[in-house]
């Protein structure tokens, strides 16, 4: 089985802990229980060998009285069998010992036993300590022992061992006790409710997880454009899968509004494609037709003729020429590394000079174009060249909608921090309807003016992308018949 989900995955390693922490906390207990009785034993038979070698005589002549030993190991036998009794030189060699009531003729595997843990024994060191077993050299059982003196002279040591063979085999078998069972039991319940407990905070912590993973899905399977409509019960609350979620809200919200802007732009970018497809083909086939026309007539034709021809073909040239120089302008100004070079200069000068352009082609119309200038003005921060573009735009569109014995009046106003531009003509006005949409790629006027004037009808377009990146807007007001005012500001 694989484990995939979150829930599955923090299940078992929550089972992995509860299991690893109750083996641990059993084996803790056991090895803790067992010091615990060892001391204890350990604790209340401390002074067991010495009560035994001042009451009774063990050495006689400097020497150990086999007699009394012999009587001893009797009486131990009767009263405590569990315990095991030796006597040792001053070596530790054992000189006698306690036999085996089950096996009388047992033979000891130790002839010799360690007396360092029986020194640190008489020095009051910490218990539990446990002893050499010659019964056993296997194991280490704990102890009493005493020095045996004659006359103030050491003779050897009564070494006692507190849990013999038959205290071990009784301790052995404690698995089976009903205490221990019963206890092993317990801590299995007790360990299996809180595996099943944990499980199932788990499982409401997850839901919501998993109650938002599939709201994401379904969002994903909408292909991002509908909405991200998350249960109440999870944006509600305060915690970080309730913020977690609000996010994912805010997100999709974003993601969507942004899918949607970026189908309506794939919309206007086709029909504007479309749009330009016809406008070129438009004076491409005109210019195609003149020409052929030249080639297949020129000896029929007259000299008016063919310059007739000609002048048409390059004034189709010319449009072709202007439209795609406003497309790869506008391309080039949508491009996300375009960026204006930001400069201080006098606006009014950047004005005269763009008049002076138009000055030919306003007085071919009879049209006058007026600056006015009310007092000195500030240097403006812009990229002079992209303003110089947004002025021949507009006063290019001026001149385009003002009829003959019209005007263009030019004004610069200072504002706050700003000096604004008003561009206005006398032309026949754009109609109220047509305002909204002005700026935009699928304008309603960019059909009339590739029609009457050959230019692609972007120039409103560019204006306006070129003040975006300059962090300003532009306005445009007009009435049917009264003429149109265009108007913009510049930082200073």
């Amino acid at each position: 089985m694989k484990f995939k989900s979150l829930y599955s995955r923090i299940a078992l390693t929550f089972a992995v802990l509860i299991l690893l922490f109750g083996s641990l906390c059993g084996g803790l207990d056991l090895v803790a229980a067992k010091y615990h009785q060892q001391e204890i034993v350990q604790r209340l038979s401390k002074d067991l060998a010495k009560h035994i070698a001042k009451h009774w005589p063990l050495a006689k002549a400097n020497e150990l009285d086999k007699s009394a030993i012999a009587e001893l190991f009797h009486m131990l036998m009767i009263v405590n069998p569990s315990i095991e009794v030796y006597l040792l030189d001053n070596n530790g060699v054992i000189k006698a010992f306690q036999p085996n009531h089950h096996h009388p003729d047992e033979r000891l595997l130790l002839q010799q036993v360690n007396l360092a843990p029986i020194q640190a024994f008489l020095d009051n060191q910490h218990l539990p300590l446990t002893g050499d077993n010659p019964r056993n050299p296997d194991a280490a059982n704990v102890f009493s022992a005493t020095e045996l003196r004659q006359d103030g002279v050491k003779v050897g040591y009564l070494y006692i061992i507190l849990t013999g063979q038959d205290y071990q085999h009784l301790a052995n078998q404690v698995w089976q006790g009903h205490v221990f069972q019963s206890a092993m039991w317990t801590g299995f319940g007790v360990l299996v409710l809180t595996l099943l407990a944990g499980l199932g905070l788990f499982a409401a912590i997850t839901r919501r997880l998993n109650a938002l993973s599939g709201t994401m899905a379904e969002f994903e399977k909408m292909d991002f454009s509908g909405g991200l409509h998350v249960c109440p019960k999870i944006t509600r609350s305060s915690d970080e899968i309730g913020q977690l979620a609000c996010t994912f809200e805010h997100m999709a919200e974003r993601i969507s509004k942004q899918i949607q802007q970026i189908h309506a732009q794939d919309e206007l970018r086709r029909e504007m494609i479309a749009n330009v497809s016809h406008d070129l083909r438009t004076p491409l086939t005109s210019m195609q037709g003149y020409l052929e026309t030249l080639l297949r007539k020129s000896e029929n034709l007259t000299p008016e003729e063919q310059h007739r021809y000609l002048t048409v073909a390059v004034r189709q040239s010319q449009r072709v020429a202007q439209l795609a120089h406003e497309l790869f302008e506008l391309a080039k100004l949508e491009c996300e590394e375009t960026s204006p070079s930001f400069e201080h200069f006098f606006l009014q000068e950047l004005i005269q000079d763009v008049i002076q352009k138009f000055e030919l082609a306003a007085q071919k119309k009879h049209i006058h174009i007026h600056f006015t200038l009310d007092q000195a003005m500030p240097m403006v921060y812009a990229d002079i060249a992209m303003i110089e573009r947004v002025l021949s735009n507009l006063i290019d569109n001026a001149l385009r909608y003002t009829p003959e014995q019209g005007s263009i009046n030019l004004e610069l106003l200072p504002t706050d921090g700003n000096v604004s531009v008003r561009v206005a003509d006398t032309g026949k006005g754009i109609a109220e309807e047509n305002l909204g949409g002005l700026f935009e790629r699928h304008s309603p006027l960019r059909h009339s003016s590739n029609r009457s004037h050959g230019g692609g009808g972007l120039g409103l377009l560019i204006t306006k992308r070129i003040l975006e990146l300059h962090g300003s807007t532009i306005e445009a007001f007009s009435k049917p018949g009264q003429g149109a005012m265009f108007t913009f500001s510049l930082p200073t």
